[in-house]
């Protein structure tokens, strides 16, 4: 398939290099968000396409560098109408992470995540 289904996972990186936090918790983070936003979107055609075919899911996790570009991130994909959650660890009420639903990969998609690289512990 030339462009599938495509979840992209974004990481806040100042949560492992500033704040100290272990790789296994932030990935932890990423799982919430990504079993939430599936959750959230479940009646979506998109999602339900995508989870028809387990084996050849599509995922993309990246990072951003801090919480101002995730903030800014989240905005432009409520904007372009992305479905997305963004992911509070609680009870600190701490802004970690989004996930998309499984969208496709349009030109906007690809500017609206030109801050972000892929995710590297």
């Amino acid at each position: 398939m030339a462009d599938p289904l495509t979840m992209f996972i974004v990481i806040r990186k100042d949560l492992i290099k500033v704040l100290g936090w272990s790789t296994g918790s932030v990935i932890s983070q990423a799982c919430h968000a990504s079993t939430a936003v599936l959750h959230k979107t479940q009646d979506m055609k998109d999602t339900r396409e995508y989870l028809a075919d387990l084996n050849n899911m599509h995922k993309v996790v990246l990072e951003i560098k801090n919480l101002p570009q995730l903030e800014a991130l989240s905005e432009k994909l409520t904007q372009l109408d992305v479905p997305h959650v963004t992911w509070r660890e609680q009870p600190e009420d701490i802004l970690t992470c989004i996930s998309t639903s499984p969208i496709r990969r349009s030109a906007e998609v690809k500017e609206a995540f030109k801050k972000c690289s892929l995710f590297r512990s």
